[in-house]
């Protein structure tokens, strides 16, 4: 039997504080997601003056960026490329670049999807955000 990291409520709150933190420096208005290994929410915030669908996207990448153990842009590139039949893939919403895995030691143990600025400025936060876990 093998053993695996798993996030715990304190990692989320660290992430979570370290990702907003980021958006509020920047002064941009964010919906920011942070999953588990299987893509289920551990934590949804709208930042002030984020668009109301942003609530709904933002777990949405990180759902994917969980389940499929890479970021989310990798679909959304391989849609822009010309693959369109992979929106036809079941349970997959989030292919827009902004879901960032996150891996400890080769495994992903946990997702954080954000939008609300552009898709670079989306990325930019969830890294921030796992990089307070030092990992």
């Amino acid at each position: 039997m093998k053993t695996k990291a798993a996030l715990e409520l304190a990692d989320v709150k660290a992430i979570a504080a370290a990702a907003e933190a980021e958006a509020l420096a920047n002064q941009w208005a964010v919906s920011i997601a942070i999953v588990d290994d299987g893509g289920h929410l551990l934590w949804l915030q709208r930042l002030d003056g984020a668009a109301p669908i942003s609530a709904q996207i933002a777990p949405a990448k990180a759902n994917t960026a969980a389940m499929g153990r890479r970021e989310s842009r990798v679909y959304e590139e391989m849609i822009n490329a010309g693959r369109v039949s992979f929106l036809s893939v079941p349970g997959v919403h989030g292919l827009l670049e902004g879901g960032v895995p996150i891996l400890k030691d080769g495994q992903c143990i946990g997702a954080v999807g954000v939008s609300g600025v552009k898709s670079t400025e989306d990325v930019q936060i969830a890294r921030a955000g796992i990089a307070a876990l030092a990992l």
